[in-house]
């Protein structure tokens, strides 16, 4: 592979994902950590992204929530539809910020449920829908992402007892850990797994093994995970193992 082709990979790749570990960037290219540390390093030279310890990182606000959502829009239409599905009458959901997610919600559309979210594109999908109280937690507004991140979301969240939470991820290690590209985000979703009975994650193929560089909770803490029949079925069997219920589409 061409250096300059290599260079755009990672560059299109952090715009996708906000950041990226020299390790998940040399699995993906097939090149030494060595090359990518000095890609990286170049790259960062040029104003292309930034350093960071273990990796590289473009601005979260500068990754377009649109551009995240048609990766894998097919799959990820059918991970939500399947998703909804757990959701029945007198339920008190949440849902995590997230491309999935927002998907998760227009599928719950008609349900008699009470719903809180601290996701723009959440709101946007159900604002119309009489039928869902829909509750939406306050923070600072992260515009390309559609979102209210920071602690006041995460103390809204705190304050309830919900009988499912879906949280979505940025990708999950072999060992079984969810991830997260944004640290901002990764206090937003302890507060939705600690306010939820049960927890369900929503993880396309592409998420396996994915990036990010936040650990955000190890497998075991998953009670249901919803993902493709692609997804790596080394991982999925991990959460199995684990007691999970694994349910592909």
């Amino acid at each position: 592979m061409l250096t300059s082709t290599r260079h755009a990979a990672i560059v299109r790749r952090l715009h996708e994902t906000g950041e990226a570990s020299v390790t998940d960037l040399a699995e993906m290219l097939g090149v030494s950590t060595s090359t990518i540390r000095r890609d990286l390093n170049k790259l960062s030279t040029e104003g292309r992204l930034n350093r960071v310890r273990g990796g590289g990182s473009i601005e979260a606000d500068e990754v377009p929530f649109q551009q995240v959502a048609q990766s894998s829009s097919g799959t990820k239409d059918r991970i939500a539809r399947r998703a909804a599905e757990l959701v029945v009458d007198g339920d008190v959901v949440v849902l995590d910020i997230g491309t999935t997610t927002a998907l998760v919600a227009r599928y719950l559309r008609g349900k008699k449920i009470t719903l809180m979210t601290s996701s723009i594109a959440v709101l946007d999908e159900l604002r119309d829908d009489d039928g869902i109280e829909l509750v939406l937690a306050g923070g600072i507004v992260r515009r390309s992402y559609h979102s209210l991140v920071g602690p006041l979301a995460e103390h809204a969240f705190r304050q309830i007892q919900a009988t499912i939470g879906f949280v979505g991820t940025s990708g999950v290690r072999s060992d079984g850990t969810v991830m997260d590209s944004t640290g901002i985000e990764v206090a937003v979703k302890h507060a939705i797994l600690d306010s939820s009975l049960h927890k369900v994650l929503v993880a396309d193929e592409t998420k396996f093994p994915g990036i990010g560089l936040h650990a955000v909770c190890g497998h075991d803490r998953i009670d249901t995970l919803v993902t493709s029949e692609t997804a790596d079925a080394s991982t999925r069997a991990l959460f199995a193992d684990a007691g999970s219920d694994v349910i592909t589409v």
